[in-house]
């Protein structure tokens, strides 16, 4: 078996996974709690914890939004303060997204096409189906709500930087990575970039943010995937929500079940992303 074709069926592989993990998620219970949110930056320079934050829009003119619910915000400014302990900078790459966020973010051209261009080397060069594509966005970008945890408030993607000189502490890749690079556990990064990778995860997760296998910048803590992962049996307390940032005050999604993007949706893009790559 040749290098690429290991990296092929080990990507399909963690992809498969990814989508179990998924079915499971559908299926947890969630309790929704209604406790509102706090600021990560404010948090932080209160604390006295230097941490960084992304400054660039998350789609279209849509700024990121760096707020978690009011009862994570502890747990991070503490994995803050034992990084900075540590000699490094937590940066905040995401928070909280909106329902308008993550429903642009799947068909965000960059994005989409990352996933296709992906579909189509999984399939040896051959245009995927519209399914195919539907169920690896479910799985990449989170296109069902309630699996979503940054739309729940309960998530954020991070990276690390050195406190001294600025330098990331590379994990293989910088945030955003879409490849067989990308699950935590991944076979082809080096072993130093490994080990950081799982230095930075004991970190999180000594705090109870968990790691999505999947990827290696995402944790999160008190939703549905947190529950299977601690397998916690308990129903989760942070389900995906609207936030009024004025009042915040929480509802919860209507039907957390529903797709973002419909299937309809996907073969438009597809059919467009093919189109710009020609």
């Amino acid at each position: 078996m040749s290098s690429e074709d290991e990296r092929r069926a080990y990507w399909t592989e963690q992809m498969l996974l990814g989508y179990a993990f998924v079915e499971k998620l559908i299926g947890y219970q969630v309790e929704e709690c209604g406790a509102g949110f706090a600021s990560i930056p404010d948090a932080a320079e209160a604390a006295g914890i230097e941490m960084m934050f992304s400054d660039t829009k998350i789609v279209d003119d849509l700024d990121r939004i760096y707020f978690i619910r009011k009862g994570l915000v502890d747990d991070l400014i503490a994995i803050g303060r034992d990084m900075n302990e540590r000699g490094w900078v937590l940066k905040i790459e995401e928070g909280y997204r909106s329902m308008e966020m993550q429903t642009k973010l799947v068909r965000k051209p960059a994005v989409f096409d990352a996933i296709l261009k992906k579909c189509i080397w999984e399939n040896k060069g051959k245009v995927p189906s519209a399914e195919e594509v539907f169920q690896r966005a479910i799985v990449l970008v989170a296109n069902i709500p309630k699996i979503g945890t940054h739309m729940s408030g309960s998530a954020v993607d991070i990276s690390v930087f050195q406190r001294d000189d600025g330098e990331e502490v590379w994990r293989g890749n910088a945030y955003l990575e879409m490849s067989e690079r990308t699950p935590m556990r991944s076979p082809f990064i080096d072993v130093q970039d490994l080990n950081n990778r799982l230095e930075i995860t004991r970190m999180m997760e000594a705090r109870g943010f968990m790691h999505f296998p999947q990827e290696f910048w995402h944790f999160n803590k008190g939703d549905a995937g947190a529950h299977l992962l601690t397998e916690d049996l308990g129903a989760a307390k942070y389900g995906p929500v609207h936030w009024d940032q004025k009042t915040n005050q929480v509802v919860p999604y209507d039907d957390p079940l529903r797709p973002l993007n419909s299937l309809e949706v996907i073969k438009q893009e597809v059919a467009a992303a093919v189109e710009r790559a020609n």
